[in-house]
């Protein structure tokens, strides 16, 4: 079967195969936000890092009093801050990957948008995931990887780009596919909870 065939959206979610052994990826839930010939580019949603946006950014006007948490989005560049929201009225300059999800904007657009969201919300943010690093494939790499069932593709689920944790999220999106219980039983260490 051709690689091509084994492309995935942008919005697609990948889950990694029980046994994937990079520590990157292992149990991680991947967004992919872009995937053509040149590659792909994704984040992990379910790797909180502990940091917080006040830590990263410490001069910043508005953004250095801010305690929004920040993931680690893959081991590619931890340098940048990157974002997915849902918020393209407030945070504009952002690119939609998939319907209603955006892919970064304007950095005051972003810190006012956190603002509002605190003075709303409290500590909670809606629809709006922050990361250091993100997931990268070169030309044919993840096609490559699908084909070895290095990861499976499933269905976008918003709210969770912006809610997920950790291994009960990847759990939750193993459900998804449909393969859930056959690929949970041989993940290691999967016995009853």
């Amino acid at each position: 079967m051709e690689l091509e065939h084994w492309r995935v959206s942008p919005g697609t979610f990948l889950a990694a195969w029980p046994d994937l052994e990079d520590p990157n990826f292992s149990r991680s839930v991947v967004v992919i936000c872009q995937h053509g010939p040149r590659g792909a580019l994704g984040f992990v949603i379910n790797r909180p890092t502990g940091l917080t946006i006040d830590r990263l950014l410490p001069d910043h006007p508005v953004l250095s009093k801010l305690g929004t948490p920040i993931y680690l989005g893959g081991p590619v560049d931890h340098t940048r801050l990157q974002f997915l929201h849902r918020a393209p009225a407030a945070i504009p300059g952002g690119q939609e990957i998939s319907e209603g999800l955006f892919l970064g904007g304007e950095l005051d657009g972003l810190a006012e948008y956190l603002r509002a969201q605190r003075r709303a919300r409290g500590a909670d943010v809606d629809g709006l995931r922050l990361f250091l690093g993100y997931s990268g494939w070169g030309a044919g790499q993840l096609e490559t990887e699908l084909v070895h069932g290095s990861w499976v593709p499933a269905p976008l689920d918003a709210p969770l780009v912006f809610s997920a944790q950790g291994e009960d999220d990847w759990r939750r999106v193993v459900a998804s596919t449909g393969a859930g219980d056959a690929w949970l039983g041989v993940a290691p260490g999967s016995g009853p909870n």
